[in-house]
């Protein structure tokens, strides 16, 4: 039977069909016409992981451990498992992710064809940067292994390829040594956005982990302002992970961010004791994953749900760019929830569609308040295009083709490589030509 779908910002909905894979032997035989988009754990923002019309493989079932060296860090495992349980399994063995994004709730299929960066892209670059191998399953059932020596053009299209060059079913990925689950570094308080670049300076070359907070509700000379936060992982004691989690009840008939709420948040969470430590010990959890301790916390936005912008500014125009981006949005009347400001390193990402690339990006959340919500974002887009930048597909749900053929100069060098039965949301918009026909 159809099912209404959406993604994690609960917008746009669409109708599809689910057909749930169990095991990695399973073939993709379907009688039914219909075009396949890969579904692990709904986590994209916007319509990435969405197949209006069509069917979804949804891939939690394939959640199984194939083998594990534990000398060297290489786990193998298929490709529905979740971050959160290769943490789970790796890290009493001494072993952690090298990349991860803000969530642990992402399939590592997902974390592939989405490219995931965190706050360390710096120095270990992307998710694809340790992914040693990967099954790549067709629609006609032919099957390759691919690494970056072994069907490398595969490896490469598939890295980023937001699902649409077959299923992967299983993977190799490279973990990284760690002393235990413990961080320990400082939180810092900066004015403006030039201390956010003053300390991301300072910070690169002795702080594996470098992430600020940003107000998007200060003005005038506070404009910019925000909390830096730099760490390593280190031996400590006397941290846990936190009070645990809690979730969020219902979806509220009316979003519960709005101008008043969210100007008393930021103003609270800037001025917090915490934001200013300089001896700061974290457990993993509440420092790489703080909104998971939240569960359903995209009920908060109402039944409309909202819209996640997340670009990266090239280092020559960032500052003056994103400063252009925080007048825009003061002038609109709109604010985000949560502002996220980072370092890309100059690192180039393994995959022909991977967001991640030198320079700034910042992530911001705005309710869905209709077309003044859609004008706004399309006011960002413009300052990301002049400034030579590019948005993430995961976190979109409204770009142009336009945009994004701007943004992904590769993108009809990846057409080749792309499943013919497979296909999503995202892409039919995106890989238009002018004229408004699919590519």
């Amino acid at each position: 039977m159809p099912g209404a779908g959406s993604s994690w910002g609960r917008w746009p909905r669409h109708r599809h069909r689910t057909i749930a894979l169990t095991n990695r032997y399973q073939r993709l035989v379907l009688d039914e016409p219909g075009t396949l988009l890969p579904y692990g754990n709904g986590r994209s923002y916007g319509d990435s992981c969405q197949n209006d019309g069509g069917f979804l493989l949804t891939t939690r079932g394939l959640d199984r451990y194939v083998a594990f060296d534990v000398d060297n860090g290489v786990i193998e495992c298929e490709a529905g498992m979740l971050l959160e349980d290769v943490i789970e399994f790796a890290l009493p063995r001494g072993w952690f992710l090298p990349v991860t994004p803000g969530t642990c709730f992402v399939t590592l299929g997902g974390a592939i064809a989405n490219d995931v960066h965190g706050k360390n892209h710096h120095r270990l670059g992307t998710f694809g940067h340790h992914v040693l191998g990967f099954e790549l399953l067709r629609s006609d059932g032919s099957e390759r292994w691919c690494t970056p020596s072994e069907n490398a053009d595969w490896f490469a299209a598939t890295i980023g390829g937001l699902g649409l060059t077959g299923l992967i079913r299983r993977l190799r990925l490279q973990l990284r040594r760690v002393p235990g689950p413990f961080l320990r570094g400082q939180s810092l308080r900066f004015g403006n956005l030039s201390g956010f670049f003053e300390l991301s300076r300072d910070s690169d070359a002795d702080y594996e982990y470098t992430v600020s907070w940003l107000d998007c509700t200060a003005k005038g000379r506070q404009r910019g302002r925000g909390v830096f936060m730099r760490a390593n992982h280190a031996v400590a004691e006397g941290t846990t992970p936190g009070s645990g989690q809690w979730r969020v009840p219902f979806t509220s008939p009316l979003p519960l961010v709005n101008r008043l709420s969210l100007r008393l948040f930021n103003t609270l969470y800037y001025h917090r004791p915490a934001a200013r430590r300089a001896d700061a010990v974290w457990h993993y959890r509440p420092f790489f994953y703080p909104l998971d301790g939240v569960l359903e916390w995209n009920r908060i936005y109402g039944p409309r749900g909202f819209y996640q912008y997340q670009c990266v500014i090239p280092p020559a125009t960032a500052p003056e760019s994103l400063e252009e981006m925080l007048e825009t949005i003061a002038v609109s009347g709109s604010g985000s929830f949560l502002g996220v400001l980072k370092m890309f390193g100059e690192q180039a990402s393994p995959g022909l569609l991977s967001f991640a690339r030198s320079g700034t990006t910042l992530a911001l959340d705005f309710p869905n308040g209709g077309a003044p919500t859609l004008q706004l974002l399309e006011s960002l887009d413009a300052i990301t295009r002049k400034a030579g930048g590019a948005v993430y597909p995961a976190k979109d749900a409204r770009m142009s083709a336009t945009s994004f053929q701007q943004y992904f100069p590769r993108w009809k060098e990846f057409l080749r490589f792309i499943d013919p039965r497979f296909s999503s949301s995202f892409w039919r918009r995106v890989s238009q030509d002018p004229q408004g026909e699919a590519s």
